[in-house]
């Protein structure tokens, strides 16, 4: 059955949109923004968005968002593979477990956000890594040196690539494959299509998975991931994957849209 066909939106309690090729390209909003909001607040829709990027603080994109037309958006609606990957830790490992954060300025202020102390040299307990823009061959060296060394390694999400206005640029999945080959190590993912994020925008929604709509434009993580918690998924073709990967894939997603407008059509009728 074609996946443009399958989705019975009527059923549709809350929506997880991803950010990133959905609702943007860097700082280009794409089609459909302001009304993708207007209609979640007219039919008083529950949502989530929920991001693999780790290099922005949720405070950043509610900013973005004002910026781009979307004021009013509360911290609570944001999830990021940063925010998970610094739960994660804050879970799992004693606060003075020192920390090495290879990524951004903004993944580190999370994890000292969660009471955790960050470090340069080897002692530290576990290194962080998520997207960095600034990467230098130092960095690579020191992060993969510290591996090494037996502190555990944690990636906030695996995308290989991050849209961007011109194309798709490396992404955090690029940089962890770097620090994999030379540590000889694999790392923890935070980030979809693992099940933290997904569970924590359930958490703060409140709905069943089956209740619940993941918006993405990435098949191997928006779709799969949701697929695998029931939750229902509509992917669009505004950002990473093709149609040609989709029709290629043994999980499809419960609808299939050239881009949010087409979505947002679907969705206002029903």
């Amino acid at each position: 059955m074609n996946a443009r066909n399958r989705m019975d939106f009527s059923t549709i309690k809350a929506i997880i949109s991803d950010m990133d090729g959905v609702l943007w390209h860097g700082d280009m909003p794409l089609p459909g923004l302001p009304e993708f909001f207007e209609l979640l607040h007219t039919r008083a829709l529950p949502y989530v968005l929920a991001t693999n990027n780790s290099s922005k603080t949720r405070q950043d994109y509610v900013g973005k968002l004002a910026k781009l037309g979307v004021p009013n958006i509360n911290l609570d609606h944001i999830v990021t593979s940063g925010t998970a990957t610094a739960a994660y830790v804050k879970k799992h490992y004693d606060a003075n477990t020192l920390i090495h954060v290879f990524g951004s300025e903004a993944l580190c202020s999370m994890i000292r956000d969660v009471g955790f102390n960050l470090t340069d040299n080897g002692d530290a307990g576990v290194v962080v890594a998520g997207i960095k823009w600034d990467l230098t061959y130092a960095d690579l060296k020191r992060a993969s040196a510290i591996i090494r060394g037996g502190a555990d390694f944690i990636g906030t999400n695996p995308d290989t690539t991050y849209p961007m206005p011109d194309g798709p640029a490396p992404g955090t999945g690029s940089m962890l494959a770097a620090l994999q080959a030379a540590s000889g190590r694999d790392p923890v993912i935070i980030g979809k299509p693992h099940p933290h994020m997904f569970e924590a925008a359930l958490d703060l929604l409140g709905t069943a998975p089956e209740e619940t709509l993941m918006i993405g434009d990435r098949l191997n993580t928006d779709i799969v991931g949701a697929a695998r918690l029931g939750i229902r998924t509509a992917m669009v073709l505004s950002g990473i994957s093709s149609a040609s990967e989709v029709q290629a894939s043994e999980v499809q997603p419960d609808a299939l849209f050239d881009d949010l407008p087409a979505l947002l059509t679907v969705l206002a009728a029903q």
